[in-house]
């Protein structure tokens, strides 16, 4: 009975995850916007800090309470599930065409920074000083697109500014907190139940909770017949995973993971690589190559839950 509970709050914690993350994103827009900042500012920051709320809150909450597995794996299995389950499903709908940008500077720039964190987690901790590096590096390449004209900033509400968005902002804070810890301690109950590892939890039930505000998005640009959108949107959500929140969740505290993560991080690395070679070939993402997406990332999740990468 006391597993199904934990079940059913980490369903209702990734739904006030989803809504808490929009609370965020129109509270503090309006705000930003009554005190006459850009909207390309306000894209790079407010709604990209909005949209990965949820990773932040439950990637630091772990780290807090000593859960480094379960904090790091939530931001790779992010990852993996943005570029799998999610890219794969939109082509599913309809085949994505892919700019050249979306190869050539933000793809290999996602597989270096990738590759960057697994070389930072060899010794297997996310140290202060590396969480600055990350930081640095997100602060340094979105002016480089600020400068460049490069940025495409996702659409940004322009309604007035109203003393209710205050309110909204606080209350989208304060849910991201609790759900946060809710859903981790329910984690880690269920991965003592099943006995399986936090990092398997974290990469899978608790990355999908995380990740259903870039779905919302994604099928949202969808229906409104944006479909190119989503795989910058998906990319640029999985730079700012672990530049922005894994950046700023090990200059909080260190983050310490066991050998698991190195096997992992081979994966999520190779599986970034296939994605972007995908989009180098023809220039889209087709309907079967959706589905082999989505079928990489079943997979994975199986050899998880199996033990045999978790």
């Amino acid at each position: 009975m006391i597993f199904v509970i934990d079940f059913a709050i980490i369903a209702v914690c990734g739904v006030a995850l989803w809504w808490s993350a929009n609370l965020i994103v129109t509270g503090a827009t309006h705000i930003a916007r009554r005190l006459g900042i850009s909207d390309l500012v306000v894209g790079l920051t407010v709604v990209a800090f909005g949209t990965s709320a949820p990773e932040f809150g439950v990637t630091i909450v772990a780290a807090l309470s000593g859960h480094g597995n379960l904090s790091i794996s939530n931001v790779t299995g992010s990852n993996i599930i943005n570029l799998g389950f999610v890219l794969g499903l939109v082509a599913l709908i309809k085949a994505i065409k892919i700019s050249r940008s979306s190869v050539r500077r933000d793809g290999v720039m996602l597989i270096i920074i990738t590759a960057l964190l697994y070389i930072f987690l060899l010794d297997y901790n996310l140290d202060h000083w590396e969480g600055i590096v990350f930081l640095g590096t997100l602060i340094i390449y979105n002016i480089y697109l600020i400068r460049n004209g490069k940025v495409k900033v996702e659409e940004i509400d322009r309604q007035t500014f109203k003393p209710s968005d205050v309110f909204k902002l606080v209350l989208g804070i304060a849910l991201i907190a609790t759900s946060s810890h809710f859903l981790v301690n329910s984690a880690v109950k269920i991965a003592g139940e099943l006995g399986v590892s936090e990092w398997t939890i974290g990469q899978t039930i608790i990355a999908f909770g995380t990740s259903i505000p870039e779905l919302a998005t994604s099928l949202a640009a969808v229906v409104k017949g944006r479909h190119g959108m989503s795989v910058g949107n998906l990319i640029g959500s999985n730079l700012f995973n672990i530049l922005g929140v894994l950046g700023l969740s090990s200059i909080i505290r260190t983050m310490t993971v066991d050998s698991s993560a190195i096997l992992n991080l081979y994966i999520l690395i190779a599986f970034t690589i296939i994605v972007v070679i995908i989009m180098r070939t023809g220039r889209k993402i087709s309907r079967v190559e959706g589905g082999m997406l989505i079928a990489i990332n079943l997979a994975i999740w199986v050899l998880s839950f199996m033990g045999i990468i978790g």
